[in-house]
C-alpha cells in the first residue's frame, strides 16, 4: 500500500496483546500436520501472552481430522472447528475469525509457507498502534514461473483497474486487531475476497516484507481453475468494471456498425461499388452477437450474486468443535447466527 497516499491515522500505542489467536484453515493437510504441530507449539512458548490456535477443517478427506483431533485432545490451546463439508478457503478463514477470542488475530496457512517468526514483528507493529500488519512477499519459493507471473499480474490489475487500496503481493497472512476484526465481521457477503475486504475496512495498516518459503509437504490446493475463479470473484465483488467493459464493447461495436452503414450509403450514392458477399455480413453478425452474449453473461453474473446473497444462507455450517465453549453443532450455528451482523 506504499505506492499511493493513505488515510492518515494517529497511532495510539497499545500494550502487548493479552491473548493472541492463530487462525489456520486446513484442507487435506495430512502430510503437513506432523511438522505444523511442533512449529506452532514452539511459537506459543515464545510469545509472552495467552495463545490459542483455531484449526478449521474445511471438509478434509484424508487423515487431517484424526491428526488434529489427537493434537487438540492433548493440548487445550488447540481449538478445532469441523465444517459439515468443504466450503472453501475464504470461508474457513472467516470461521476462524468468527471463533477467535484474542485481542489480536493472525491468519496463516498450514503449510508453513508463512514464517512464524514474522508474527513477532507483526505484534510489534500492533503495539505501535497499527490495526493490521500484513505480510508482503518479496520472494515466492517453490512456485512455478507461471504462478509467480499470474500472481504479479493479478495484484497489479486489481490495484489499477478494480481496487486501488489492495496491497500488492499480500495474501491472507496478517495480524488483525480486535477493533478491525469487529468491523470486518459485519461484512457477511456470500462471495468473499478477504484481502479486498480487509483493505476496504481501512484502519491503520502497514506492510511487513518477508520471504515466502516453499511448502513443507503436500501440494497447493489452488489449481489454475480455482485461481481464475478466485480472481473473477475478487473483480466482481469489488468493482462494476466488468459491466463497464461490456458497455464499452457495445459502444465499439455500435461505432463500427455506424461507420459501415455510412460507408455503404456513400458507396450507393456515388456508385463506387456494390457489396455483394456474405463475409462482411457474417462477421458483423458474429461480432454483435458475441458482444451481446458477453454483456448478458456479465450482467447475469452480477444478478446471480444478488440472488445468492438474497437467500441469506449461513456462510458455513459447523459439524462439531473441540476445546471451544460451544461443542454442539446446533448450538454453534445458533451462536454464529446470533453474533452475525445483519
Amino acid at each position: 500500500m506504499s505506492e499511493e497516499k493513505q488515510t492518515y491515522h494517529l497511532l495510539q500505542p497499545r500494550p502487548y496483546p493479552a491473548k493472541l489467536s492463530l487462525v489456520i484453515p486446513m484442507y487435506n493437510e495430512e502430510a503437513v500436520v506432523p511438522m505444523l504441530r511442533p512449529a506452532i507449539e514452539q511459537f506459543m512458548g515464545e510469545v509472552a501472552c495467552e495463545t490459542e490456535a483455531i484449526l478449521v477443517n474445511d471438509g478434509s478427506q484424508d487423515r487431517t481430522v484424526e491428526l488434529i483431533a489427537h493434537w487438540a485432545g492433548e493440548d487445550r490451546r488447540i481449538k478445532v472447528v469441523h465444517f459439515s463439508r468443504n466450503f472453501g478457503h475464504q470461508f474457513a478463514c472467516t470461521a476462524g475469525l468468527d471463533f477467535a477470542s484474542g485481542d489480536a488475530v493472525v491468519v496463516l496457512d498450514a503449510d508453513l509457507q508463512h514464517p512464524l517468526p514474522v508474527i513477532h514483528e507483526m505484534i510489534g507493529r500492533y503495539c505501535e498502534g497499527y490495526d493490521v500488519a500484513y505480510a508482503a512477499g518479496l520472494v515466492r519459493e517453490g512456485e512455478s514461473w507461471f504462478k509467480k507471473l499470474s500472481a504479479w499480474v493479478f495484484y497489479r490489475l486489481m490495484r489499477s483497474m478494480v481496487y486501488k487500496s489492495l496491497p500488492a503481493d499480500a495474501g491472507d497472512f496478517r495480524l488483525i486487531s480486535r477493533e478491525c476484526l469487529d468491523g470486518l465481521r459485519q461484512m457477511r457477503e456470500t462471495h468473499r475476497f478477504l484481502r479486498g475486504m480487509m483493505a476496504w475496512v481501512g484502519y491503520a495498516q502497514i506492510a511487513i516484507p518477508y520471504e515466502r518459503g516453499a511448502r513443507v509437504a503436500g501440494q497447493s490446493k489452488y489449481s489454475l481453475a480455482k485461481m481464475l475463479s478466485f480472481a473473477w470473484t475478487a473483480a466482481t465483488s469489488f468493482s462494476t468494471l466488468p459491466l463497464r467493459m461490456s458497455m464499452f464493447m457495445g459502444l465499439i461495436v455500435t461505432a463500427f456498425g455506424l461507420v459501415e452503414a455510412g460507408r455503404a450509403i456513400l458507396a450507393h450514392i456515388f456508385g463506387w461499388y456494390t457489396v455483394t458477399g456474405w463475409t462482411s455480413l457474417l462477421v458483423t453478425v458474429c461480432v454483435i452477437g458475441g458482444t451481446l452474449l458477453i454483456s448478458i453473461g456479465v450482467l447475469g453474473e452480477y444478478v446471480g450474486k444478488l440472488y445468492e446473497q438474497s437467500k441469506d444462507r449461513p456462510l458455513y455450517l459447523v459439524a462439531r468443535t473441540m476445546n471451544l465453549e460451544t461443542t454442539n453443532s446446533e448450538s454453534v450455528n445458533e451462536v454464529l447466527r446470533k453474533t452475525e451482523y445483519r
